[in-house]
């Protein structure tokens, strides 16, 4: 009798999920073993919503964004009765393995059901912040960036025509490597994440001794994460409060870019603009190195899957694909180190 691997995307989509999927499910079906789609992350697990997923299911969905099983922000933990569901319908759908796919939250759920129940689960780490531990980079980031950076290209043009400031806010909870990374890429004159206080004071100087040497324009990326600081001590982060579909606790950010680019026009008196670039970073077809990444990290789920090697999760350290534990994997966030930002900080000004 064929064994059963179930698959779930949780959390926030990104480009790469289609590819992890059909990865999964070809490596899958070439050993004999049958593919379940677990519909809208822990959600399904808890209200036992599958879907069969085999080759034909899976083709043409390597250039696809988002996630074809769907996804949810749903903690079986903070749910009445949610983990005896999930353990109760993962033995009645006859599973053999489960294939976790997803950030933090999404596999810190996957580890503790791992070593508080023993449930046999792979991971995969997926966040377009690239904030999970034990793996160099995770697929979605490097989509996220380009996109980052191609509006940052833009806004240069424009920037330059006006004798305008531009701000530009990008995704970031805990994280700045977005930030960081396009604003590098994009030649950004100040970025501003949530590791470095940098003062909102600092930042304007920065743009006055920047126009003092003749440029007229500039461009501010900052992360929606970012605590706005001030010279005085006071730092706030700028968000609601937390939804009730997201069980994990996380506030709804955003807004920061905007109170930022009022702060810039009245301090400075340059003319300021503010972009929001939001969900589309997440969104559409995810690049050549993300299809890549993506793809070997559903072939080493499966592996690992089919070797009963559970607990662990899909890993790229170096050029290497490896295996981590999940424990390790979801210990602490890998935010900005001082090096990098150091980097971001020679071109400042």
């Amino acid at each position: 009798m064929a064994k059963t691997i179930g698959i779930l995307t949780g959390g926030g989509d990104c480009p790469g999920l289609n590819a992890v999927i059909r990865a999964v499910v070809r490596a899958s079906d070439d050993q004999g073993w049958d593919c379940v789609a677990v519909l809208e992350g822990w959600r399904g697990l808890v209200e036992g919503r599958f879907e069969d997923l085999g080759p034909r299911e899976v083709s043409g969905i390597l250039p696809r964004g988002g996630t074809i099983i769907g996804t949810s922000r749903t903690n079986p933990f903070k749910m009445d009765g949610g983990v005896d569901k999930v353990l109760q319908n993962f033995d009645d759908r006859g599973f053999d393995a489960l294939i976790a796919i997803g950030g933090e939250d999404t596999l810190g759920v996957a580890s503790q059901l791992f070593s508080e129940h023993q449930l046999p689960v792979v991971g995969v780490p997926k966040t377009i912040d690239n904030d999970l531990s034990g793996t160099d980079y995770t697929f979605g980031f490097d989509t996220a960036v380009t996109i980052a950076t191609e509006a940052i290209d833009r806004l240069h043009t424009t920037a330059e025509s006006h004798n305008r400031v531009m701000v530009v806010e990008v995704m970031g909870r805990h994280a700045g490597w977005i930030a960081v990374m396009s604003g590098i890429a994009g030649g950004a004159d100040v970025i501003l994440i949530p590791e470095q206080p940098m003062t909102v004071e600092a930042a304007c100087e920065e743009l006055r001794r920047r126009h003092a040497r003749g440029k007229n324009f500039s461009i501010v990326v900052v992360s929606e994460g970012y605590e706005l600081t001030y010279a005085s001590g006071e730092s706030r982060v700028v968000g609601g409060e937390a939804r009730a579909t997201d069980q994990f606790g996380h506030v709804t950010l955003g807004g920061v870019g905007e109170i930022l680019g009022h702060e810039i026009e009245q301090r400075t008196g340059f003319e300021t603009r503010v972009t929001v670039l939001g969900h589309v970073q997440r969104g559409g077809s995810p690049t050549p190195r993300d299809r890549v990444l993506a793809t070997r990290f559903g072939l080493k789920a499966a592996e690992l899957a089919h070797a009963g090697q559970f607990g662990q999760m899909a890993a790229l350290r170096g050029d290497d694909v490896i295996a981590v534990s999940l424990e390790e994997a979801t210990a602490q966030l890998k935010t900005v180190t001082p090096e990098w930002y150091a980097v971001a900080k020679a071109f400042f000004g």
